[in-house]
């Protein structure tokens, strides 16, 4: 499928993937920090969701 994107597609692709890592990363930090069960709850399921985004999106790139 790469090769139905032209270039500014492929950087806008690969940019969404790396913020979509960086956002999980983030709240798996944030969630091994809280003390807060509820919270830490709600920032595992985030964290989980942005990672299978990352996942659809890595399959345009084939």
């Amino acid at each position: 499928m790469v090769a139905n994107l032209n270039e500014l597609e492929l950087q806008n692709l690969r940019h969404l993937i790396g913020g979509h890592d960086t956002v999980a990363t983030k709240l798996d930090t944030y969630a091994q920090q809280c003390t807060d069960p509820q919270i830490k709850s709600m920032l595992q399921n985030h964290a989980n969701s942005a990672r299978q985004t990352k996942q659809q999106l890595m399959t345009f790139l084939g």
